[in-house]
């Protein structure tokens, strides 16, 4: 709990909030309010909520998160795993939205 209040520097935000999820869900989420990103699998809610904030200059009311394991996928006769991601849904306060054309650095 002692994360709670903690600042967070704009390059350590950045480094969290990989970039946003721009699919049909999560494009019919943002009239609830509700952002999607894929964030660094070493972050917690309430860093996540602190790098939104720093960012976006929002209010943030919730975080979400879940990590998506990586699907085994055949490529040229070797088998492999993508990649996992961890990907957060941020509710906002009401009154607050971000810019959908607003591009992560």
């Amino acid at each position: 709990m002692k994360n709670k209040n903690k600042n967070i520097s704009v390059e350590r935000a950045y480094d969290i909030i990989k970039k946003p999820i721009t699919t049909e869900k999560s494009t019919n989420l943002q009239q609830f309010n509700q952002y999607s990103f894929i964030v660094s699998k070493n972050s917690n809610s309430f860093e996540i909520k602190s790098a939104i904030e720093t960012i976006f200059k929002v209010k943030v009311n919730k975080v979400n998160t879940s990590i998506l394991r990586g699907k085994g996928k055949t490529f040229k006769g070797q088998f492999g795993f993508r990649k996992d991601t961890k990907r957060a849904i941020v509710t906002l306060d009401e009154g607050n939205t971000i810019d959908s054309s607003l591009e992560i650095k």
